[in-house]
């Protein structure tokens, strides 16, 4: 079992009832311009917690040992002062101010900057709310720049405080047990979509709701912006593998490293799936409103073609009728003369001459299938 493993099962034993106590939660308020916690480690113990930035350089220089500075949406200020401090590079500084960063692994000479993108679940709203962490690596410090609530990074500090043995491997430590941390936050996301996209399928064959579509779009936009999230990470746990070598990293480390590595490919290819599977939901909800929609229109045919029916019927109707209509209407005038008045076979010839129209009228029609 790995020492990540171990730091796992520490964690676990630190729970109470299953809920975590108090002092997990990594403190939101800010102390000084957005320093949370800044700390000097000696041999894996942590020795001082310096109040202020320039305390934390004075001791870095009075005695060997790894300064990890964490701050929280800190201002240009204090970004500029570790900056000076460290002689970060003025590229990798301008991201962490401006942040909005894809992933991303560079270096800087000794320095190795890194742009993580955690993700969190929030249940509440059924949504992804991504964040911003930029990671500074040098021989001797590690400068944590936090833009969003996630990851719990007091949760990190404290797993390494725990296991000195893996903390005094240096500050790549800290940067495996931190790209832990963002890893393992990526699984109640993988959770929550998987969710979302089982009721989806629900909503889309059982409840017919026309609605679906909106919400697998802005599932698939989701889907798609963990993707950007996570699918970098694969290039930059190849890139920290590159330079096992060069850089001498630990035995340890490297395992860690390859067990976060194997954790990332099962979310990539998760993260696959899904949007696979949002993009056949889409293409299968299209079909469905396409059937429905056709249904309807052979529905709207067929009563139409029903009432062209009835329109007929009456129509030829209305023209059997109309013969002796016309005759009894002409016959009906009160003139002096009429043509057949005086003539005994007047009255039975006009009769015949109505019947026989009407007679002729309904074959025709009858012929013609409008009765």
């Amino acid at each position: 079992m790995s020492i990540l493993r171990l730091f796992r099962v520490s964690k676990t034993l630190n729970h109470h009832d299953g809920a975590l106590m108090p002092d997990d939660l990594e403190p939101i308020t800010e102390r000084r311009g957005g320093v949370v916690d800044n700390a000097i480690y000696v041999n894996g113990i942590r020795t001082n917690s310096p109040a202020s930035l320039d305390e934390t350089y004075e001791l870095l220089r009075e005695r060997r040992g790894l300064a990890w500075i964490g701050l929280y949406r800190p201002t240009e200020e204090d970004i500029h002062s570790v900056a000076n401090e460290f002689g970060l590079h003025d590229l990798a500084v301008e991201d962490a101010i401006t942040a909005h960063q894809r992933p991303k692994l560079e270096r800087y000479g000794h320095t190795l900057f890194a742009v993580l993108r955690p993700a969190r679940y929030l249940d509440d709203v059924e949504r992804v709310e991504f964040g911003e962490l930029h990671v500074f690596i040098g021989p001797e410090f590690v400068v944590t720049v936090r833009h969003a609530e996630s990851p719990n990074l007091a949760h990190v500090r404290r797993r390494l405080e725990e296991n000195p043995e893996l903390l005094c491997r240096g500050p790549e430590a800290i940067l495996y047990a931190i790209l832990d941390q963002v890893v393992d936050e990526y699984e109640p996301v993988v959770a929550g979509l998987e969710n979302d996209i089982d009721e989806i399928e629900d909503q889309l064959f059982n409840t017919g709701d026309e609605t679906v579509s909106r919400r697998i779009y802005e599932l698939s936009r989701e889907v798609m912006e963990f993707q950007r999230a996570t699918r970098p990470l694969l290039g930059i746990l190849n890139a920290l593998e590159r330079g096992f070598e060069k850089y001498r990293v630990d035995v340890e480390l490297q395992r860690n490293l390859r067990d976060v590595q194997d954790h990332v490919i099962r979310i990539v290819e998760r993260a696959d799936a899904y949007r696979a599977l949002l993009q056949n939901a889409l293409t299968v909800h299209a079909t469905l409103v396409g059937q429905r929609q056709n249904a309807e229109m052979q529905h709207l045919t067929e009563s139409s073609l029903a009432q062209n029916e009835e329109v007929k019927k009456i129509s030829a109707w209305a023209a059997i009728l109309f013969a002796p209509t016309l005759v009894g209407t002409i016959y009906g005038m009160n003139f002096d003369y009429l043509p057949g008045s005086d003539w005994i076979f007047g009255f039975p010839v006009a009769l015949l001459a109505t019947l026989a129209t009407a007679i002729v009228l309904y074959l025709v029609f009858k012929r013609r299938r409008w009765l």
